[in-house]
């Protein structure tokens, strides 16, 4: 049994969901709207202003994706009424962001720019060496930061790179000169 499946979700005021017949899920708030197709193993019914996740048919791999699909539509929830952001900050001289438009540009220490363009529904600010990432897809704000932060990871020497705010860096000791033996 899920302990995080059997928890109903509260549906804030200002949201509304629907559940289709093929199984779709579709939430709509004042920051936009998610679609998801749930899987026909899960029962999902709405009444005073909760939503219910249950398993239809008892088995092992219903059980274990239970808490997951009651998490996604929670996330969806909570990203219509308020958006996701994940912060990542660069360090290291010579490195910079720089917003165009909706895209980032990136220096990185390469022969070359890398440009990432924003897909619908993330957006890009940049101030200083801070590259905030916002969204209300939970997964795609997450997978836009983890792609970023990819093309060049912090090194453990210098601690050079792209890290996410706050994280911490183990850093290593570089070599050390022999003694002169005497």
């Amino acid at each position: 049994m899920s302990k995080i499946g059997k928890q109903p979700i509260n549906i804030p005021s200002g949201i509304t969901l629907s559940v289709n017949d093929d199984n779709e899920i579709v939430v709509k708030g004042p920051k936009g709207e998610l679609a998801r197709k749930i899987d026909p193993k899960m029962s999902i019914k709405v009444k005073d202003n909760q939503v219910i996740v249950s398993v239809k048919n008892n088995s092992k791999k219903n059980y274990a994706i239970w808490g997951l699909y009651r998490t996604l539509i929670a996330n969806m929830i909570e990203g219509v009424e308020k958006e996701f952001e994940k912060k990542l900050e660069i360090q290291g001289v010579g490195y910079k962001a720089i917003q165009k438009g909706n895209n980032l540009e990136l220096s990185l220490g390469f022969s070359h720019l890398i440009e990432f363009k924003a897909p619908e529904g993330i957006e890009f600010n940049v101030e200083k060496n801070i590259i905030t990432i916002t969204g209300i897809d939970k997964q795609l704000v997450g997978q836009i930061a983890a792609d970023i932060r990819s093309k060049k990871k912090p090194e453990p020497y210098k601690g050079k790179g792209i890290r996410y705010l706050g994280e911490q860096v183990r850093r290593k000791v570089g070599k050390k000169v022999a003694g002169t033996g005497e």
